[in-house]
């Protein structure tokens, strides 16, 4: 058998840029999205990609995340990039070969949790924001088409992703940090799950093989106070300012009445000091793998 083909969505993206060169060590790989290195450069919310060959694998990374709706419209463009792009794709499949399996990048958004530890794939699926949302509908089509075409299917559910450029409450943090402009809220020691980018490749080939629903993260699941140590030091910054829980709950009363304009509000806050974890253990279990340390192996630049 020779070397298996691979088509990637998202290939442009912070996890595509990330992972791409470590698969393509042991793939043969094409991709669709939006940059012109991409092998088919279009949107898949609005078209079907016609391709001009059949896929032995597809990652299907492409998605919109890291983004807070305001009005109707940009709630309809999360489910039209999420779920319409991943049916235009399957479309795709039907009208140009069935691919042997699909990996498909959720997240544990899809749990709907502010704070909790240890959670299992089991934990139902309550997530209520349009990304939460989209993420569920897309995971609940993919599960029916895959069943319906005989292709092994492989939902990855990442925690909070460490790599380089990164997105999200992470990228937030760097941000805040090189600019002074970060301060710790309380002590610090609230934990939440991480995970390295590329651990996402290193389990790829397995999870073709098997399928599957995994949350992937680190075994140690870093406080505040480690990643900010971490960052800070590499950025040549010192200790952040640490503001007391009392005052910063004060101004997060103050911006449950001002609303979007302020910085922080109860909500946001209760999710800087309650943990939330999750559980690898049957990632580890079923797919042979071990995750990188992310405080050995985050490196911002």
């Amino acid at each position: 058998m020779g070397i298996q083909k691979l088509l990637f969505t998202g290939r442009s993206g912070f996890l595509g840029e990330n992972i791409y060169h470590l698969l393509s060590c042991n793939y043969e790989m094409e991709s669709v999205g939006l940059s012109d290195i991409d092998t088919y450069n279009l949107d898949i919310s609005k078209e079907i990609p016609a391709l001009r060959e059949k896929y032995d694998v597809v990652l299907h990374a492409a998605g919109k995340a890291h983004f807070v709706p305001r009005t109707e419209s940009e709630k309809q463009l999360i489910f039209d990039v999420n779920v319409k792009g991943t049916v235009n794709l399957c479309t795709a499949f039907e009208r140009y070969g069935i691919p042997k399996s699909i990996i498909f990048i959720s997240t544990v958004a899809v749990y709907g949790l502010d704070f909790g530890n240890g959670i299992t794939e089991e934990f139902p699926l309550n997530g209520k924001t349009p990304y939460a949302l989209s993420k569920i509908q897309a995971e609940s089509f993919l599960q029916i088409w895959c069943a319906n075409h005989d292709v092994i299917l492989g939902i990855v559910r990442p925690s909070l992703i460490a790599g380089k450029n990164p997105p999200g409450n992470l990228g937030t943090m760097i941000r805040g940090i090189k600019s002074n402009r970060y301060f710790r809220i309380g002590d610090g020691q609230t934990r939440k799950s991480v995970l390295m980018a590329g651990d996402i490749a290193r389990f790829i080939t397995k999870l073709t093989e098997i399928g599957g629903i995994y949350n992937v993260c680190d075994d140690h699941h870093p406080s505040f106070e480690e990643l900010e140590t971490l960052i800070s030091d590499q950025l040549g910054k010192g200790k952040p300012w640490s503001i007391p829980y009392w005052v910063a709950k004060g101004l997060a009363l103050i911006g449950d009445l001002v609303g979007d304009r302020f910085p922080i509000n109860s909500l946001q806050l209760d999710k800087i000091v309650k943990p939330l974890t999750f559980s690898n253990e049957k990632a580890k279990k079923n797919l042979n793998w071990q995750p990188l340390d992310v405080l050995s192996n985050f490196i911002l630049q």
